[in-house]
């Protein structure tokens, strides 16, 4: 399960772009929280802690308790903005939620077992298709991953979601199709000597014979 972070803040008084840079410039990101029909709160945050923060990985998926004035609210970061040349990250926005509120993250995704698949063992190569999975769940059990076995599997075998055991509680936001999550492959060597086999296989052949009897036929006609 995510970690639960806790991200001290203070409020923002002030707006506009000029005050954004400033606050930049002091080591502070510009953020909001909102939601739950309630009054956005501005707020910014250090920015060295939310950068560490964002460098493990599963920062979108976690719990961040935003602290303000030592009273916090629970919320699910949204969406964080990057400035284009630096990648610092210059505003978050932090949807406020519930305990126990259904919520919609991209969780990753890690397959496991790589030795103990035939096809990889033979120099098949795993294509991944889903990196993340969109998955809906409650707000306090939030998995950090989601694990996929590769026990078994061939070259050629698909992985469908289907395939795949979630945690309990935990859904595909897409629960419509039983879509691909990855695949194993021919490497390309073995694709190579394949797509070779079957152009030989197409060539149609002469018989050698028949061409020498239409070639001597024809020297006579002529």
């Amino acid at each position: 399960m995510s970690d639960q972070l806790t991200l001290p803040a203070e409020t923002r008084d002030w707006a506009g772009k000029g005050a954004s840079r400033e606050l930049r410039r002091g080591g502070r990101v510009p953020a909001v929280v909102y939601g739950q029909k309630k009054e956005a709160l501005s707020i910014h945050v250090e920015e060295k802690l939310l950068t560490r923060m964002l460098q493990t990985g599963h920062f979108m998926n976690s719990v961040v308790m935003v602290e303000v004035g030592g009273k916090p609210t629970r919320t699910l970061p949204k969406a964080v903005d990057f400035h284009p040349v630096s990648s610092r990250p210059i505003h978050v926005d932090f949807l406020r939620i519930s305990e126990h509120t259904k919520v919609n993250v991209a969780v990753p995704m890690r397959f496991d077992n790589e030795d103990a698949s035939p096809g990889l063992k033979r120099g098949g190569v795993l294509n991944v298709v889903v990196h993340e999975l969109e998955i809906v769940c409650d707000a306090a059990h939030i998995p950090s991953e989601i694990h996929i076995p590769l026990d078994g599997l061939e070259i050629g075998d698909s992985i469908h979601i289907s395939n795949v055991k979630l945690p309990e509680g935990v859904n595909p936001a897409n629960s419509e199709e039983d879509f691909t999550v990855a695949t194993i492959v021919a490497p390309s060597a073995m694709k190579s000597e394949e797509e070779e086999t079957a152009a030989a296989d197409a060539v149609p052949t002469v018989d050698s014979d028949e061409g020498e009897g239409d070639a001597a036929e024809g020297g006579e006609e002529a």
